[in-house]
This record gives structure tokens, sequence and C-alpha cells, in this order.
């Protein structure tokens, strides 16, 4: 057997032949190649299970997106950042100081409970699983236990979240290490994650549906 000629030949009838049957192996291949080696390689590499995460809502926008008027967006959230003694100059200095947008993929790492720091955008799991991307503003931890509690905030939500306040029960304010699932590190691609959001946002409430705009 012809090893090399035989390889060439399928090589072709993978990636260069045009008939829907060279089509349809392609894919196949392609599908079996993202799922069985592409993210299991991920996951070794980032160290969680959701290396990549879609943005789906707007708690994290800011007017202007990339080019957010920094100053005007502190003087209308700056407040609620100063109640946990950030200041201005310190919340410049954290990694995503313009926010992010609905749509928007992000590149998402592992990250030890010890290692979270104030400003970090965390994703982590809700009462009902459902994973939230928000910025960490307070850490505390049991003397006791050893173990840590995080308070996040989205940068346009006007108030912290809590099970009261929101309809899906989602709790910003006693978050344990257990819960997070990692640390958002890149923005990957502005917007792409539109084409998968397109078929089902319109199962969201009214107010989180579309485009994003300030709450």
């Amino acid at each position: 057997m012809d090893f090399k000629k035989d390889f060439k030949k399928f090589w072709f009838f993978l990636w260069k032949d045009d008939s829907f049957k060279g089509w349809l192996v392609s894919m196949v291949v392609l599908l079996i190649f993202v799922k069985f080696i592409f993210f299991p390689f991920l996951y070794v590499v980032t160290g969680t299970d959701s290396p990549i995460v879609i943005v789906i809502s707007c708690s994290m926008f800011h007017q202007g997106n990339l080019f957010s008027n920094y100053d005007n967006w502190w003087s209308e959230h700056g407040q609620k950042y100063s109640s946990f003694n950030i200041t201005k100059r310190e919340f410049e200095n954290f990694k995503f100081k313009n926010g992010f947008n609905k749509g928007d993929i992000l590149g998402v790492i592992g990250v030890e409970p010890q290692n979270v720091k104030i400003g970090n955008i965390i994703v982590f799991k809700t009462i009902q699983n459902i994973p939230v991307i928000h910025r960490v503003v307070k850490i505390t931890k049991d003397e006791t236990t050893g173990d840590y509690v995080f308070e996040t905030e989205g940068d346009n939500n006007p108030i912290q979240l809590v099970p009261s306040n929101n309809p899906i029960g989602i709790n910003e304010k006693d978050i344990p290490g257990s819960n997070i699932i990692g640390k958002a590190e890149w923005k990957l691609a502005p917007y792409l994650g539109w084409i998968k959001l397109i078929f089902y946002d319109w199962k969201n409430p009214p107010y989180e549906r579309g485009f994003c705009k300030p709450y």
C-alpha cells in the first residue's frame, strides 16, 4: 500500500473536492476535530470547562463601547463602586475598564479563589446554574473554614443584584469560591456571538432583548 499516495487522495477529497459528498465529509471531520480535539485542548490549557463564553446580557455595557468616555461613565456609575472603596483611578487600571457588549466573545481561564482580585471579571454560576459575567467588588474570607466569598457588580446595572430585585434570582452578594467558573481575560471577537444569540434572544425578558443601551 502506497500510504503517501493514499493520503494525498484523502486530503484532496477532504479539502478540495467540490462535490456535495466531499463537502459533507469535510464538515463531519471539522466538527469531530472541534469537539474532540480543539475544545479538550482548550480545557487543559485554560483550566476551565468554559474557555470561551458569549456575553448574553447588557449588564457590563458602557455607552460608546470601545470608545466609551471614561469620565462620563464614572460620573454616572462611580458612586456604586465608591461604596466599595474603589476609586476612579483604581478602576481605570482594571481589565475591561470600558466593559463589553452583548454578543462579544470572551476568552476565560480557570482561577483559584485565592487568586481572584478586586476588579477582575469572573464567570460564576447562580442558583439556577445560569452563568453570569460581572466585576468583583468585594472579597471576604472565613477565617474558620478558609473559604472565600465574593461580591460582584455589573458595570451597567444601577444596583447590585439579589434574588429580591431581579426576575431570575441572581445573587451577587454571597458567591462562594466553588461557584466560580473562571476569569475573563480577553475579548476574542466583538459582536460575533450574535450569530448564535439571534436565534434565542427573543426568550430574554423584554428589557434584555436587542442591542445594548444604558439601563
